[in-house]
């Protein structure tokens, strides 16, 4: 039965640079896969550099998980393995070629095969790491029975793309998706869609699933704090979740039998000259997609949105996961007794400076800067007002810093990921790095539980 549900605490951040529905293809030059982007993957690496790969082909497998497989994006051929400190797999880089090959894998309709037929399909071409699941925010297992599997249709992050204008036309290969997941759970497919909002048809008549209304502020389209107002999770609980694109890359591979990873990615931010919609390919450069599009100055690229996003170079690529590219200005000055000035130019939600004054629309142009030292975590009970978990978010982070983890289990961990920690983070006063403990918890309870 169809749930509405009102979430009261979080915040809007309104930043100047979001995206015109207009989308353009580009040619981005060069593609990468990134293990980084994995939590929890040891890549076991199967190509070489200079050889010749499909679209599909196998890139590297979870060492721990040998069925896991991370697929190339596009056909070509492999450029570079780009590593890191104490050789680190940063990139597998794929110069692509100019007509695109795939490995083939037979169309089929999902409503015919097995759960088994079904989630072989799935990992031999590399589809299956779209899936990922709730606790630890992992790649999901296959062998696994979720409870239910979780889509949000709407990102309430700032800037957030419109899935709604993504997703529209596409509602056969969307339901092609739907009907491979179905197989996959015996409970419910919860499709959330925000209350308010004139949603595509695509998801309003899609079938075999739970439509839900989310109405409220940041973080209300994250699948967090979804699963925690409908299904929450309890020790042993599993629960899967993924985004409509990922939907879409699932249904392709049963109605072309390819890994089509086509994606639409929003350009963002306020040092962008033309906001709007890029398609491409999974792992795109961003070099030739901000060509002739950019302020001058120092800019923050990002692969994501402002909250979450991922620190990447101008020559970088966009995460596996991502439908967004950020750039902001840098903020690496000093300013010498900000505190005393107005501040009308600044976003507060403390409201230190006199810009609550002004209209709620408001969209502001706000930079990379910290605006203060780190100090002690001290109590403020400001988190509370952001965080609508039924959770204390600070009894949680510091059980985190502690290690206790009879502490961290009783206090919700299993529900939370770094990105439901976003909002806390940036309105805390103490400048704490609090995704990165979150995370970090994480890591701990899966080595612990596992």
């Amino acid at each position: 039965m169809s749930e509405t549900i009102t979430i009261k605490q979080g915040l809007d951040i309104n930043l100047m640079g979001e995206a015109e529905k207009v989308t353009r293809q580009v040619d981005t030059g060069l593609y990468a896969i990134k293990p980084t982007d994995f939590t929890g993957v040891f890549p076991k690496v199967l190509v070489q550099e200079g050889d010749r790969v499909k679209a599909g082909t196998p890139l590297f497998y979870d060492k721990y998980r040998e069925t896991i497989k991370l697929c190339a994006p596009v056909s070509g051929t492999i450029k570079e393995l780009r590593r890191g400190a104490k050789r680190v797999l940063h990139e597998i880089i794929i110069e692509p070629d100019t007509q695109q090959v795939f490995e083939d894998f037979g169309k089929a309709d999902p409503n015919n095969l097995t759960r088994e037929q079904i989630t072989e399909k799935m990992l031999t071409s590399g589809v299956w790491p779209v899936i990922r699941q709730r606790p630890y925010n992992v790649i999901a297992n296959a062998a696994d029975h979720p409870k239910s599997i979780f889509i949000s249709c709407f990102d309430t992050s700032p800037l957030a793309p419109d899935y709604n204008y993504i997703i529209n036309g596409q509602g056969v290969t969307f339901q092609s998706g739907l009907d491979a997941l179905k197989k996959l759970t015996n409970g419910k497919i919860h499709l959330n869609l925000k209350s308010g909002v004139a949603a595509s048809e695509v998801f309003t008549k899609a079938k075999n699933v739970q439509i839900n209304y989310f109405n409220g502020p940041h973080p209300a389209g994250n699948v967090g704090v979804q699963i925690n107002k409908i299904d929450p999770i309890n020790k042993g609980d599993i629960v899967w979740h993924l985004r409509p694109q990922e939907v879409l890359t699932i249904g392709r591979l049963f109605t072309e039998g390819r890994f089509n990873s086509e994606r639409i990615i929003a350009i963002t931010g306020s040092e962008v000259l033309k906001p709007l919609y890029i398609k491409t390919n999974i792992g795109a450069t961003i070099r030739e997609i901000l060509k002739d599009n950019l302020n001058e100055g120092k800019l923050r690229f990002i692969s994501g949105n402002p909250l979450t996003g991922k620190k990447i170079d101008k020559n970088g690529f966009i995460g596996f996961y991502d439908s967004q590219v950020t750039i902001l200005p840098e903020g690496d000055y000093y300013e010498m007794f900000g505190w005393v000035l107005p501040g009308f130019g600044k976003f507060s939600y403390s409201r230190t400076f006199f810009t609550w004054l002004q209209s709620k629309n408001k969209k502001y142009r706000l930079d990379t800067n910290f605006h203060g030292g780190r100090r002690a975590l001290v109590m403020t009970g400001e988190m509370e007002k952001v965080f609508p978990f039924d959770i204390y978010p600070m009894q949680l982070i510091k059980a985190i810093m502690i290690e206790d983890i009879e502490a961290m289990e009783n206090l919700g961990i299993y529900e939370v990921d770094e990105e439901d920690f976003a909002l806390v983070e940036y309105i805390d006063t103490s400048k704490t790095e609090i995704q990165e403990l979150v995370r970090k918890g994480l890591d701990l309870m899966r080595k612990e539980m596992s």
